[in-house]
């Protein structure tokens, strides 16, 4: 059964490259790690509050999952981290294999690499490795799920599939799908400011006002804790998209092709350090700031001035 507030960290990352998702050998570009450069895959590793902490690397989305493995390995070398496991599931019976639940129980920190979201939740989805991991976010404090790309994207329950760049703002041009499930109220999408994808974006959020659009750019991340609260990690930009307050909207009515219009959607622009409460939908220019917010609204409903009086007889 799920917490109220999950325990673990959710760290997800805009990526960079495709990292695996090339149509074949022939067109194969060299994968970067970037991120590492910028001191996300640190900060990744800081989370687990261990300096040398237990890594299982899950290749599953990509294309090339023994060249992404071996990237991430010595990457996490660079940083000491040599205590690192790489998990080539490939087919849902993989998944179910007794060896890769024992080590998805013992680990303190898996990642899961970029390529194709939906196999992810081909792989995983109703299986008992997602079962554990989910029980593990939800109820251990400093266990971290880790996500770039594709690994970012299927961590939500509604997941982007896929959708036209050039088709922007039109119906249609997203293509929705479930994830993983492990949080219920955003979007998440990636290789967000370069590629231009800001249109399935309002998209996506236009059909499911109630969800928080998250657009990651490149070489930026984010930390998610308490299952509601971001902040923003990296070198680029973190864009959020509120429906909560969308007046007029024909996403969901229109024909597919129809250009989109949308009144009143909310946008924010996180840099390096910003912080976005997703529960309150507000914005911290940083974590300090949130916690002296979070802290003080506590104080205030706890005193006595804030319970109202007991009803007469």
């Amino acid at each position: 059964m799920k917490t109220l507030k999950p325990l673990g960290k959710l760290i997800a990352i805009g990526g960079n490259e495709d990292k695996g998702t090339y149509s074949s050998a022939r067109v194969r570009k060299k994968y970067y790690l970037n991120f590492f450069e910028l001191g996300i895959l640190k900060r990744v590793v800081t989370e687990s509050g261990k300096t040398d902490p237990r890594i299982e690397v899950v290749t599953t989305a990509s294309m090339i999952p023994e060249e992404v493995g071996e990237i991430y390995r010595s990457s996490f070398a660079m940083l000491n981290c040599r205590n690192v496991g790489v998990m080539d599931i490939r087919t849902p019976e993989d998944a179910r294999q007794p060896e890769y639940l024992e080590r998805l129980q013992a680990c303190d920190l898996i990642m899961f690499s970029g390529g194709n979201q939906s196999r992810l939740k081909e792989m995983f989805g109703e299986s008992e490795f997602l079962d554990r991991l989910t029980t593990r976010y939800q109820s251990e404090p400093n266990f971290v799920m880790a996500g770039t790309s594709a690994g970012a994207m299927a961590m939500s329950h509604n997941m982007i599939r896929g959708g036209s760049v050039p088709d922007a703002l039109l119906k249609g041009a997203v293509k929705m799908g479930h994830g993983l499930s492990l949080l219920s109220n955003v979007v998440i999408d990636t290789h967000f400011v370069k590629r231009g994808r800001f249109g399935r974006l309002i998209e996506a959020v236009s059909l499911h006002p109630k969800l928080i659009g998250i657009g990651l750019g490149e070489d930026t991340g984010i930390l998610i804790t308490d299952g509601n609260v971001i902040e923003t990690i990296g070198s680029n930009l973190v864009i959020i998209m509120d429906g909560h307050s969308i007046q007029h909207n024909n996403a969901p009515a229109a024909k597919k092709g129809t250009t989109l219009s949308v009144e009143n959607m909310t946008m924010h622009v996180l840099a390096k350090g910003n912080v976005y409460n997703m529960q309150q939908r507000q914005f911290y220019v940083d974590r300090a700031t949130h916690d002296a917010a979070v802290t003080a609204a506590t104080e205030i409903s706890a005193s006595p001035a804030a319970t109202p009086p007991p009803a007469l007889s």
